[in-house]
């Protein structure tokens, strides 16, 4: 089943934020598509909190991140993002398996 890699970043500082944003969609989520081969991936802030931002990326399976764990590249990629935020933004990661979805037609 289709599964997804949620990450969960949280940038208390409004001042980070741009930086953040800039350096999540200009290098770190662009490494991650070429290194792991994500069918899509989406992300953005919230709108109800701004110092949270969401990215989601959809794998084959769950079975897709476990093996992505345990990849150096993958442990490379925590510690840049480690080193570079250094404290100033905190992060979750889970994985969801989908169990359902729909994408409604539209009728002619």
């Amino acid at each position: 089943m289709t599964a997804m890699l949620y990450v969960r970043s949280v940038v208390p500082d409004p001042a980070d934020r741009q930086a953040f944003d800039q350096w999540y969609g200009g290098n770190h989520s662009p490494q991650g598509l070429r290194l792991f081969n994500f069918r899509r991936y989406w992300r953005g802030w919230s709108h109800l909190d701004p110092s949270v931002h969401y990215a989601y990326y959809e794998l084959d399976n769950a079975a897709h991140y476990d093996a992505i764990v345990e990849t150096p590249e993958f442990a490379a990629m925590v510690a840049d993002f480690t080193a570079t935020w250094n404290g100033k933004v905190t992060r979750e990661r889970d994985v969801i398996t989908v169990s359902d979805s729909f994408q409604p037609t539209t009728a002619t």
